[in-house]
């Protein structure tokens, strides 16, 4: 039995497949801060038989967590003399342009924690000045004074030679076995100093988080008495051992939210949909993700806390182009200073959790308009709801203002909430140069599927899909994913004066770790898949294309297909191309793949009818036409293959709800998916 969990800023999400390719669900309260907890909860509310577990696989939000809370280790920086300020200094490019007060991120590592050593290498990994192995002691020394828990090693151009890195991660080994130490090159091998430095410091900041989080799971897993084969999601889409996730954490810092869109890109293989934009709505956050041809797009250009007003923290790891705002069910409805409403980012959370949950929560949120407005019904929440007490909170804190019923202004929440997701949708999409008419919309999370179908028609995406598993849908993509390791390495060579022998000896080489790498995880060769990159742009550029190229050695013809290739790419990212100009590799970019056997998933065997999978007629309040409107309600475990259901009407599931407006349709395909037909033009 395969079993994947995810924690959510809400739910902790379990999906399992047996051996007779069977999909259970089970959802339960996340639990911080010891998530672990909720994990065990999930699998104990889940009732299967622990010891069946064969394969577990587990997407965490704790990397995350750990920055955004600033609760990582205390932690100290050797760097290169000179470079000490590095991650003070950061880039110029400040977001706010025009903000005379604005002010640079401040660093994780205190001033008084970096320290700069005597050592220099030139751009070409050349020893210049020699590795100072007394000032490595004393600093040391000093660091344990402090009581310092994590180190980072970052010097400069160790990209390219990593052999004085290396010696000073063993020397703090040997001097100081108990401290939790990392290196820039083990995490990466990309240029820029600012943004190495910075996600080396951020990897040590997290380490001991990470290792004793691991360790904690680790634990209760044992004590099932299973032999599982355990795994961590990554942020580039794939998984990683227990063991090696503890070494590079910072790879985790989306380990949740990519899972659910590589699951809609195998989904998109399995029901032949190959251009998908994936969306999730979860308790706290939306998230999308635009998968063009089968591809997932992953990219080492991510950074945290980033805004229009804060340039915040890049990190150096490969992770997968995502945009995330801060609605979701959870998210509260509030008046600004000039009167506007507003929902979100701010969520109430697990704990009180919106007003419907009765558990203290005051403030008014997008699930307490959706329940107002008939979209949600209250026999299906873990609580005893007071729809009254929902109203009067609604009234009171949102309607009165506008001198409107508490129905208008619920209504009123979803449609700013539907903006603000719409803005989300546009930002991967129209404004990267695609058609949204190209694409179809894979929606999941407790709330995807109930702001799909309306935000598609406004988008102009024709269909929608609810996924099987839909709320739980982000486990559900871990249960089909491989093993996945990134090896991204600056590589400046221009296309024209290419060294084609020596170009092939360092995909080889790189292909060579990668192989040793899955060997440490149980992979056999034969099951290692590779897919090449590289990332290129015109001389005299700053920004890059990734470059999907070729296997083995390159001929004439391939480079001048490469170079096609590119031109391409960047006239469909930036608009424009220029065929006279030299272009060159800044990056080289293997993607590996470990094989790991799946589950197959069934075609449904069901013989329902639409009565036998009608529940009720209630009245549930729509925009167009405005007002309250009887609508069928069905159960979406009941729902008969192909028949078609016309809107209004409304599905409900475990954890999730459907909502079908009016000129729409909707049936269930042979996997169980919901094809939503939207009606747009």
């Amino acid at each position: 039995m395969r079993v994947a969990t995810d924690i959510g800023g809400t739910f902790t999400d379990l999906v399992y497949v047996d051996d007779n390719g069977q999909v259970e669900v089970a959802k339960s309260h996340t639990t911080p801060p010891n998530f672990e907890k909720g994990v065990i909860d999930v699998i104990d509310k889940s009732n299967i038989d622990k010891k069946e577990i064969s394969t577990f696989i587990h997407g965490t939000t704790v990397i995350i967590n750990a920055l955004t809370e600033r609760k990582g280790a205390k932690t100290g920086l050797i760097t290169t003399k000179g470079f000490r300020d590095v991650l003070e200094i950061a880039r110029g490019n400040r977001p706010d342009l025009f903000n005379i007060r604005y002010k640079k991120p401040e660093p994780f590592i205190e001033r008084h924690l970096r320290k700069e050593v005597n050592e220099r290498l030139n751009y070409k990994g050349e020893v210049l000045t020699p590795l100072d192995n007394e000032q490595i002691k004393e600093i040391v020394e000093y660091f344990k004074k402090e009581k310092v828990e994590a180190i980072a090693v970052a010097y400069l151009h160790s990209y390219v030679n990593p052999e004085h890195e290396k010696q000073t991660v063993q020397m703090i080994k040997e001097l100081w076995p108990e401290v939790a130490v990392c290196a820039s090159y083990e995490v990466t091998k990309e240029w820029r100093e600012y943004e190495r430095t910075n996600t080396a410091a951020l990897n040590a900041y997290v380490q001991p988080a990470a290792a004793t989080y691991v360790n904690k799971l680790y634990n209760e897993l044992t004590k099932f008495n299973t032999n599982s084969t355990n795994f961590i999601m990554q942020s580039n889409g794939g998984t990683t051992t227990f063991e090696e996730s503890k070494k590079v954490p910072i790879n985790m810092v989306e380990s949740g939210p990519v899972a659910g869109i590589y699951g809609a890109a195998v989904l998109g293989e399995l029901i032949n949909e190959k251009n998908i934009i994936a969306f999730d709505i979860g308790g706290t956050t939306a998230k999308c993700s635009l998968i063009e041809n089968g591809e997932v797009k992953v990219s080492t250009d991510y950074y945290i806390e980033r805004n229009d007003r804060n340039a915040g923290y890049p990190i150096k790891a490969p992770v997968v182009d995502i945009v995330e705002i801060g609605n979701g069910g959870g998210s509260i409805a509030w008046l600004d200073e000039a009167g506007s409403l507003k929902v979100g980012p701010e969520s109430a959370g697990a704990v009180p959790g919106p007003v419907s949950y009765g558990q203290g929560g005051t403030e008014p949120t997008t699930t307490d308009a959706n329940l107002l407005t008939g979209r949600l019904s209250a026999k299906n929440f873990d609580y005893d709801v007071d729809l009254n007490l929902v109203r009067d909170v609604i009234q009171d804190k949102i309607a009165n203002h506008f001198e409107m019923t508490a129905e208008e202004a619920a209504l009123g929440i979803i449609r700013i909430a539907n903006s603000n997701m719409l803005n989300a949708l546009k930002l991967i999409s129209i404004r990267k140069g695609h058609n949204p008419q190209d694409f179809t919309l894979v929606a999941f999370g407790g709330g995807g599927s109930m702001h799909a179908p309306a935000l598609a028609k406004e988008l102009g995406v024709k269909k929608v899909v609810i996924p099987i598993a839909s709320p739980v849908f982000s486990a559900w993509g871990m249960l089909m994913s491989d093993l996945r390791h990134d090896y991204i390495k600056t590589y400046i060579k221009r296309m024209n004066e290419l060294d084609l022998n020596e170009m092939m000896a360092q995909w080889d080489t790189i292909e060579s770790e990668a192989y040793e790498q899955f060997t440490n995880e149980g992979i056999q060769k034969d099951d290692v898949v590779f897919q090449r990159f590289a990332d290129m742009r015109y001389l005299g550029q700053e920004h890059t294309v990734k470059v999907p190229v070729p296997a083995g050695n390159w001929t004439d013809e391939q480079m001048h297909a490469i170079i096609q290739a590119f031109h391409q790419l960047h006239e469909q990212n930036y608009t424009f191309r220029l065929e006279d100009t030299e272009t060159e590799i800044v990056n080289i970019h293997v993607t590996a793949f470990g094989k790991v056997q799946k589950p197959v998933i069934q075609k449904l065997e069901r013989n329902t009818t639409l009565e036998d999978a009608k529940i009720e007629t209630r009245n549930v309040y729509f925009e167009d036409p405005k007002g309250w409107m009887q609508t069928d309600v069905y159960k979406r475990e009941l729902l008969p293959v192909n028949e078609p259901i016309h809107g209004p009407a409304i599905v409900e599931e475990k954890a999730a709800v459907t909502v079908i407006y009016q000129g729409q349709t909707l049936m269930v395909d042979d996997y169980g998916n919901l094809i939503i037909e939207t009606g747009a033009r």
